[in-house]
């Protein structure tokens, strides 16, 4: 009966509609609608790589997927000719033999940078096969910076003359102007901090605040070997949402200077 009474309410909240739904996630679409969005126009991938890592004990190990895949969607909305990948949860994350960074942390996954440049490498080739004339690396950690970069370099090289290009957009990262806006408005450095302190904290409690545990917010992480540097008790809902703005204009702003350069 339970069983009965489950697939019933199942089926009523199933979606009657045939649309394509509102969605720029490639795993979100089917095989026939991606083959229509290519060739309507839509031929930018966008390749975002996260992380599974320790974030403190008040934000849960999907800091990064939640936060880029907020920053992710946007930029491809922005753009409208772009779909995103399955983030790369999977990346470089410290030493496994003796634990090393952030492997020092349980639950914390790495995946030495050589299979973590493969994994981006085969994505992108993939994508050119089916037609993806613009591949775009963006990443949320800092450890998956060097590898995007070295991968970009070398298809682009082996592509060279080639209609399809990849584009490695460390502006989302590293120039992004995260730490000058929170400075103009009154953070401190200390404050800020390095790693799950005020920024990351509030793009989680802006986007997914279930990863967010609001009784552990404390400075430093409430106790020495946390995992956290700055005060994340001063993330808010606002400042969340700005900086995802501001991830999204600069990486937007990059992309389309690097195709038109490459046209």
């Amino acid at each position: 009966m339970r069983t009965a009474i489950f697939l019933s309410t199942l089926l009523l909240a199933w979606p009657s509609r045939g649309d394509t739904p509102d969605t720029v996630f490639l795993d979100e679409l089917t095989w026939t609608e991606v083959r229509d969005a290519i060739a309507s126009g839509t031929t930018t991938l966008i390749v975002a790589t996260a992380g599974t890592e320790q974030n403190g004990p008040h934000l849960t190990l999907a800091k990064h997927r939640v936060t880029i895949q907020a920053a992710a969607d946007g930029i491809a909305r922005e753009l409208g000719n772009a779909l995103v990948a399955p983030i790369i949860n999977y990346v470089p994350e410290g030493g496994i033999d003796p634990p090393t960074g952030a492997m020092r942390y349980p639950g914390t996954l790495s995946l030495p940078n050589v299979y973590f440049m493969k994994v981006l490498e085969y994505a992108a080739r993939s994508s050119r096969v089916h037609g993806f004339t613009d591949i775009v690396f963006i990443g949320d950690s800092g450890g998956n910076q060097k590898g995007m970069r070295e991968v970009s370099e070398a298809l682009n090289e082996e592509w060279r003359g080639d209609k399809t290009r990849v584009h490695f957009i460390a502006e989302y990262y590293s120039d992004n102007g995260f730490t000058e806006w929170l400075e103009s408005q009154g953070e401190e450095l200390e404050a800020i901090g390095r790693h799950a302190g005020i920024a990351g904290t509030s793009q989680v409690l802006a986007f997914a605040p279930e990863h967010v545990r609001m009784d552990k917010l404390a400075p430093n992480g409430g106790f020495e070997g946390s995992g956290v540097t700055g005060d994340p008790s001063r993330a808010t809902v606002d400042y969340g949402k700005k900086l995802i703005e501001l991830k999204v204009d600069v990486s937007v702003r990059r992309i389309k200077e690097l195709i038109a350069a490459e046209r």
